[in-house]
């Protein structure tokens, strides 16, 4: 046995600590380095794994109407769950088979890569893992620079730090250039196969795998023989790795594939509605125009596909193409306040202008209701009693007001509230107005929701100041819900590209008036349909009854420039304006007829196929048969009778001896037969 001297002993330690001298000195720079770049990784946190991605827009069936696009690219953000595993299974494959076991490099690729590099004398193998060709989709250009391979490892190394393999699979499936403008698995899927990425089978998938590594070179569109042989490729890898047996793969290799080649998106719709809603998430969520346009948000709306089709088609039917007329029209669930139908004009490409949002025209004879249910409120009845005959009103002593029923019929006579509404007539509105002071019509309107400037005046009654047809119309849906306001809504909620909701919008209710005035203020209503209520003139609905098929309400108005009618059923109420932008007056016989037909053959054929809904008759209301001339309970001697509903206790008790030449009428109502003084000087003016 060789014995070890102190001699020998000493000279093998100094070469030992030579060698552990040598590798410290190199060692520890890269100890160094590591520790640095470990710290650095960790002060920068996780990266944003945001994208510009395709905004998506959904009716209330939750089918698309509309999409944003980035720069002109389909870009879509789905969870792990919404991609088929196939997809999955199909990528890790054929681009990183060790993608669930390294964290963000593969040393033997990156080895075998640089020592190809270094005999070619340029960068020309590829080593990237999923994690690295993530963060390149997410930070870097796509050069082969040493720089960017750098910035790569840091970008990898703080996504493999910070998020979890399902989510860096995820982001890479989602943010992947699969050809012809189309990043993202559920794009590419859409484009290529025409269904959702949830749905691609074996044979679609290996297919889609096999073109991110030459988008235009292996797309089967471009070429599918270069593209078979790479699908080939991917389903060998997914053998190899145990993703797919070998006879599902050579099956999946074999079985047709139907290229669509096109985007199975349905066409835009609801162009003017779409602005709104934008409009809502700048205004209201607070972000900026890129934001919307690039954030791949899906934002869930009230729209109704089915009902948003029936408005335009009716709107471009009852429209000459020859006439320059202009619509604004809006349809909402007054339960709920949903915005169902949105039509801002006939054509949108022309003209953005949303005339059912931005414009305000003066609402004519439809801004009686307010009075009307204000005057209830202060002891009218339908059957209150006034003068319908020529009359000027002063304003002081030197301005005189002369308001003018439509075509100059007046009945020369006393009307009743009811008739009153279902004909327009103007002179009993104003009458109606001073009676109970224009402040109280301000105040009613406001109650209701209108929120465009009012001024407390006589003419107010007969709508003079502007308002806005989707303010008007949810202002209506005030008296079709019973007396309670459910504010306008265009957004349910809005969900980010991750799948997180970020905002939803609650039914916004409140009760404006008791159910009983809201009632019989429809029970009004529906009287300008009933061409029974008046001899003298007719209802001012009469041109659409026949369309009337189950229990309807509304109001006409009309003025020089503006035509209006705004109506509605327990489910729908909606509202239709019809003018010149630049406040041409109105053609008498013709141009005053679109909005009706509009209306008219919108809500019949909005309602078709629904059940036929009552308007719910609150306790405190009471329906009794009326002799409309006279508003006095209808005998057997009368020959027009009508059910006519009241507030409890303020029903007519008199019955009518004979037709209308029967002068005894039903008294102006129990409260104000009685007053004293300077009000039974006024009233008595006012009655006529």
């Amino acid at each position: 046995m060789e014995v070890i001297t102190a001699d020998r002993l000493l000279r093998t330690w100094k070469v030992v600590w030579l060698y552990l001298r040598t590798l410290l000195i190199f060692s520890l720079p890269l100890f160094l380095i590591g520790l640095i770049f470990v710290v650095v990784i960790h002060v920068m946190g996780p990266p944003p794994l945001k994208v510009p991605q395709t905004t998506v827009f959904y009716g209330s069936d939750e089918s698309i109407i509309g999409e944003h696009e980035p720069l002109g690219q389909n870009r879509f953000w789905v969870k792990l769950e919404d991609i088929s595993p196939y997809m999955t299974k199909a990528t890790v494959a054929v681009e990183d088979r060790k993608f669930y076991r390294h964290h963000g490099f593969d040393l033997k690729r990156i080895g075998a890569a640089l020592l190809a590099d270094i005999r070619a004398g340029s960068k020309v193998q590829g080593a990237s893992t999923i994690t690295q060709q993530y963060s390149r989709n997410l930070f870097l250009a796509p050069d082969k620079t040493w720089e960017r391979k750098l910035k790569e490892a840091v970008y990898a190394a703080r996504i493999e730090a910070n998020y979890t393999k399902d989510e860096i699979i995820q982001g890479y499936l989602n943010t992947i250039y699969y050809g012809h403008g189309n990043y993202g698995i559920e794009a590419a899927s859409q484009f290529y196969f025409g269904k959702p990425a949830k749905k691609l089978n074996l044979a679609e998938a290996s297919m889609l795998a096999g073109i991110p590594k030459g988008p235009s070179y292996y797309s089967p569109i471009a070429n599918m023989d270069n593209a078979k042989k790479r699908q080939k490729i991917v389903l060998n890898a997914m053998v190899a790795t145990g993703a797919a047996s070998a006879k599902e793969a050579a099956e999946a290799y074999k079985a047709p594939l139907e290229i669509v080649g096109k985007t199975n998106l349905p066409v835009e719709k609801a162009a003017y509605f779409q602005d709104e809603v934008e409009y809502l998430l700048k205004n209201k969520l607070g972000l900026d125009a890129e934001e919307v346009k690039l954030g791949g948000y899906h934002v869930y709306t009230t729209l109704d596909p089915e009902l948003q089709e029936k408005a335009e088609h009716w709107v471009e039917k009852s429209i000459p193409k020859t006439s320059s007329i202009q619509v604004g029209m809006a349809a909402l669930d007054p339960r709920t306040g949903d915005v169902k139908a949105m039509v801002g004009g006939r054509d949108y490409q022309k003209s953005a202008y949303n005339r059912a949002t931005q414009a305000r025209r003066a609402p004519g004879s439809t801004f009686k209701p307010f009075l009307y249910a204000a005057a209830l409120k202060n002891g009218f009845t339908p059957s209150t009693l006034l003068k319908s005959e020529p009359t000027t009103f002063f304003k002081g002593e030197e301005n005189e007001y002369i308001p003018e029923n439509f075509g100059n019929h007046y009945a020369n006579d006393e009307i009743t509230l009811a008739q009153a509404i279902a004909v327009s007539d103007n002179v009993y509105a104003v009458k109606t107005n001073i009676f109970i002071g224009p402040e109280q019509l301000v105040k009613t309107a406001r109650d209701f929701g209108i929120k465009s400037d009012l001024s407390a005046i006589p003419s107010l009654a007969l709508g003079t100041k502007p308002v806005g047809v989707l303010e008007m119309t949810s202002a209506y849906s005030v008296f079709a819900n019973n007396g309670v306001k459910s504010e306008p809504r265009f957004i349910t909620k809005v969900v980010d590209y991750k799948g997180d909701v970020i905002y939803e919008q609650d039914v916004e209710k409140k009760r404006v008036i008791d159910q009983e005035y809201a009632y019989v203020m429809t029970d009004l209503m529906k009287g300008v349909f009933d061409e029974r209520l008046n001899d003298y003139t007719r209802v001012t609905g009469a041109s659409i009854s026949s369309l009337i098929d189950r229990p309807t309400a509304g109001k006409t108005g009309s003025t020089n420039n503006d035509n209006w009618i705004i109506g509605y059923t327990p489910q729908l109420v909606t509202g239709v304006w019809t003018g010149y932008d630049k406040g041409k007056s109105l053609h008498p016989f013709n141009d005053v007829l679109y909005s009706k037909n509009i209306w008219g053959h919108f809500m019949k054929d909005a309602m078709s196929g629904r059940p036929v809904a009552q308007f719910t008759q609150p306790e405190g209301v009471i329906g009794v048969n009326v002799n409309p001339d006279t508003g006095l309970l209808a005998s057997d001697s009368c020959s027009k009778k009508r059910l006519s509903y009241y507030i409890e206790g303020t029903q007519p008790t008199k019955y009518c001896k004979g037709d209308a030449a029967d002068k005894e009428k039903a008294p102006i109502s129990p409260n104000q037969t009685g007053e004293k003084g300077f009000f039974k000087q006024i009233w008595k003016w006012i009655k006529g």
